[in-house]
């Protein structure tokens, strides 16, 4: 089932607009476009930048410093850490480096066949998945470090996320794919996205039961993982991130969605500039921050959900521009009343 959230169901939202944020924005900011920010595990201090600019950054965002910078020497697409002292990266080079944070030391691990777009950790089954626009999936042992499979995807992968075993998979034309990662022999499942243009972003329930989507038409599915028809009923999609002015609405695309790892909850920023706080299961919009500089390219909840870092980037959607459009990355504390489901 399709269910739209209008707009006039989404002012009924339970909504609260934060004019007086507690953030701070980060020193020693990229100097292109952020990709990706991601928070280290079991951590809230350390945040690992990548970015259109070549390089890879790790703050430190208690003491407020950039501890760390390496460069991929083509932009970097996608960055995820293995452990506390090791990341994982890679982008237009086509190549995945592993960095050594204490030894200050890069290895190469392998490459793809055209640029790596997501990268990401699996700590159920201790691997690293990358998605690459040349149609593969890989799967990398990071003890070793080396590729242990490479599966074919029907499209360019766009966006990828685990969800504990499995692994959900958007590709262009609006496919998405469902794989056993402990058995990547055949396609658990193969769905088309409920949403009607491209794809943008794919992240999963913390309870691993299904997933959140977005598209560059500014609206966002709520979808389950179980293919049961009674479970099937309960997905929806629903509008946000849409503006109006002078009588005309502006839709947006969707570029971020971040999950809170104890409510549930989620976050999605769009290219209107705002980040919004969902509760999923029960359709209502917690909250929305105030409005950030331009795009919001990416989003990450720290592992207590007590931080929430937002990367502030213009994406383009409106080709070059003479405006001055800084790359920023905020640093949010958040609250219960922000994150936590109503009763």
């Amino acid at each position: 089932m399709d269910i739209h959230i209008n707009r006039d169901e989404e002012l009924n939202m339970s909504s609260s607009l934060s004019e007086t944020p507690n953030e701070l924005k980060l020193k020693n900011q990229p100097d292109d476009g952020i990709t990706a920010c991601k928070f280290g595990p079991n951590s809230s201090q350390f945040l690992l930048v990548s970015s259109w600019d070549e390089t890879v950054r790790l703050y430190d965002i208690i003491a407020d410093n950039m501890r760390i910078k390496y460069s991929h020497g083509s932009p970097v697409l996608d960055c995820c850490f293995y452990d506390p002292v090791h990341s994982f990266t890679g982008g237009l080079d086509k190549t995945l480096k592993m960095y050594d944070f204490n030894a200050t030391a890069e290895t190469v691990v392998g490459k793809h066949e055209a640029p790596i777009r997501c990268v990401e950790y699996c700590s159920d089954e201790n691997v690293i998945v990358t998605g690459s626009w040349d149609s593969t999936v890989k799967l990398w042992d990071p003890r070793a470090p080396c590729c242990s499979g490479s599966f074919a995807q029907p499209d360019k992968v766009y966006t990828l996320a685990v969800c504990g075993d499995r692994l959900v998979v958007g590709t262009a034309g609006r496919r998405v794919l469902v794989w056993d990662l402990r058995n990547m022999g055949y396609v658990q499942q193969k769905r088309e996205s409920s949403l009607k243009y491209q794809t943008r972003c794919i992240r999963t329930f913390p309870n691993k039961q299904g997933y959140v989507l977005s598209s560059i038409e500014g609206r966002v599915a709520v979808e389950y993982l179980d293919p049961s028809p009674e479970v099937q009923k309960k997905k929806y999609a629903f509008k946000c991130h849409r503006i109006k002015e002078n009588g005309q609405e502006l839709i947006y695309p969707v570029n971020a969605i971040a999950f809170h790892s104890k409510y549930n909850t989620f976050a999605t920023g769009g290219s209107d500039g705002y980040v919004n706080i969902w509760d999923g299961f029960n359709k209502k919009r917690l909250c929305q921050f105030h409005r950030y500089p331009t795009s919001i390219s990416s989003l990450a909840f720290s592992h207590d959900g007590m931080v929430l870092a937002i990367a502030s980037s213009y994406m383009y959607e409106n080709g070059e521009d003479d405006d001055v459009h800084e790359n920023l990355v905020f640093i949010r504390n958040v609250s219960d009343q922000e994150t936590k489901p109503k009763s």
